[in-house]
């Protein structure tokens, strides 16, 4: 049987036992009010037939007399027809009176007059009024009896004893049966309706799932959240948070416990603005890619629908930093290993020039022909002021970045405070922080007016590397460091580098060994912008040699 019919038959029974336990109160206090309104009403007739001045003379008449008056003498007294009108007006069952010995004196079964009575009459007697059901020579019935005192308010002389039979009093019970009856048969139904509009609400919040695989999905959902790389952020259809792991909060930069999150609107958990936009829209997103703190993160988002209920949106975040700076360090060491093979390629040919002039004796071309080597470097890159680098490694980066500059129509040279003395000993995150700040300042420059150039000025110190690129662009409109302003909205796939990513990603690598990159002057203005970085354990310094040593 499913949970929801279980929880319906439940309610139904405990409704059921309310009703029922109900009922049974109510008609036990309709008996108990029946039983206590015939009492009064005896007891009230009683005190009023005990308190009649006729009643009181005969009764205290015959009380004096030693003897038993005779029942015929009774039944044409005065006390008999008085007790008869009495009952009849009050429709008591019987209105007796006695005298002090219990003798009837009035009865409603005139052969019973003169006799005494059936039930004690010691507590009138005594002075105190009773009332209580007993059964008598009439049957059972709700009696009370009072005392009958002298004329002079003295001792009683006898009793007045009145009776409500059981039947009629009773007879109205029948009726009250019915209407709590039918009280009780609404209430059922109202509570027997409830009870299923209970379980269709139930049913549908549920959607129709059971306690048991409530607990199943319990489990998965900490599995997966916990379990996955990837951050999980789910809101409902008005925008609250509903769902969010560890992961999301951390790769999206809120602070605080990913719980906390739970129930904030979105647009109040302190999630990047782009975001909370693409969630709150709820259209379906593949790959939407964003800056967030040094991170560049892909966001899948996806609209959730179960039995045409729109039940929210989830986005699943992704980590792909490592992805996009292992990329730009490849594409920096292919376009430095390009360089070296083309200055190898040359570097032959111009050996076979030195052994062919050799060979022919040529030996001042040859000896012209090294100086001409010497001076102008070892491949003719278009780099002006090429010679104040000798870095083999630097040389072939800037080489390299010098040819793609020149295809854009952007001069690159090396300026006057270059000087490096040191070999590079980590060629790889060399690459990729210079030959990104290059690049991006190499496009800056093709924005800008004529004419259109880059500067770079390398200088070590120790294992230090130091760098300064500047361009003739027009200047940062944002911070591409930090990722704030335009560098950090939503790029398509093919425009990733340099515009957004690759400036964060080289902070962050220069960061990591404990440098830094930063913008030195924003530009603007006809003036361009300015970037340094600092990459501590990257050169490997020159050795000196130490004067007055063996030579």
């Amino acid at each position: 049987m499913r949970f929801a019919s279980q929880v319906l038959l439940l309610q139904v029974a405990t409704v059921s036992a309310v009703v029922a336990v109900c009922a049974g109160a109510f008609t036990w206090l309709g008996v108990l009010q029946l039983r206590q309104e015939a009492e009064a009403s005896a007891l009230a007739i009683a005190r009023t037939v005990a308190e009649d001045s006729d009643v009181r003379s005969a009764v205290q008449l015959y009380s004096a007399d030693p003897g038993t008056p005779a029942g015929s003498h009774l039944a044409s007294g005065p006390l008999q027809p008085l007790a008869e009108r009495v009952r009849e007006h009050t429709g008591a069952l019987f209105v007796v009176i006695t005298d002090d010995h219990g003798i009837r004196l009035a009865h409603p079964d005139a052969a019973r007059l003169g006799e005494q009575v059936s039930t004690s009459f010691a507590d009138a007697l005594a002075g105190r009024e009773t009332v209580a059901w007993e059964a008598g020579t009439l049957g059972e019935s709700a009696r009370a009896k009072v005392p009958v005192r002298a004329e002079d308010g003295g001792d009683p002389v006898g009793e007045v004893s009145v009776g409500f039979a059981s039947a009629s009093v009773f007879g109205s019970l029948p009726g009250l049966l019915t209407a709590i009856g039918a009280a009780s048969a609404g209430a059922l139904a109202i509570g027997v309706g409830a009870s299923w509009l209970l379980r269709r609400r139930l049913t549908r919040v549920t959607l129709g799932l059971q306690p048991e695989e409530f607990a199943a999905l319990v489990q998965d959902r900490a599995a997966v959240l916990d379990g996955v790389g990837e951050g999980v952020l789910a809101v409902t259809p008005e925008g609250i948070v509903s769902v969010c792991n560890g992961r999301a909060a951390e790769l999206l930069g809120v602070t605080g416990a990913a719980q906390a999150l739970v129930g904030l609107p979105i647009a109040e958990a302190g999630v990047h603005p782009r975001v909370a936009t693409l969630v709150v829209a709820g259209e379906p997103v593949v790959g939407e890619t964003f800056v967030v703190g040094g991170r560049v993160l892909y966001v899948d988002l996806r609209r959730v629908e179960r039995d045409g209920r729109d039940l929210g949106a989830v986005a699943v975040i992704r980590d792909r930093t490592d992805l996009v700076s292992l990329t730009e360090r490849l594409d920096a060491v292919g376009s430095m290993t390009n360089a070296l093979r083309a200055q190898r390629h040359e570097f032959a040919n111009r050996l076979h020039v030195i052994a062919g002039l050799i060979d022919s004796d040529r030996t001042e071309a040859a000896r012209a022909f090294l100086d001409d080597v010497v001076a102008r470097g070892p491949l003719k890159f278009p780099i002006e002021h090429a010679d104040r680098l000798q870095e083999p490694y630097l040389q072939a980066l800037l080489g390299a970045k010098g040819v793609e500059a020149a295809e854009r129509g952007v001069l690159l040279s090396l300026g006057p405070e270059t000087l490096v003395l040191g070999a590079v000993a980590d060629a790889e995150d060399v690459a990729a922080v210079i030959g990104n700040l290059v690049d991006n300042a190499v496009r800056a420059a093709v924005e800008g007016d004529e004419p259109r150039w880059v500067e770079v000025e390398l200088l070590d110190d120790g294992d230090t590397l130091y760098a300064t690129v500047s361009d003739s662009g027009r200047g940062l409109r944002h911070d591409p460091v930090s990722g704030a302003g335009a560098g950090s909205e939503s790029l398509d796939g093919d425009a990733v580098h340099g515009l957004g990513f690759g400036l964060p990603l080289s902070r962050d690598i220069a960061r990591r060994r404990g440098g830094d990159v930063w913008a030195v002057e924003p530009g603007g203005d006809g003036r361009g912008a300015v970037f340094c970085a600092r990459l501590p354990g990257t050169v490997v310094a020159a050795v000196t040699p130490v004067s007055g040593g063996p030579a």
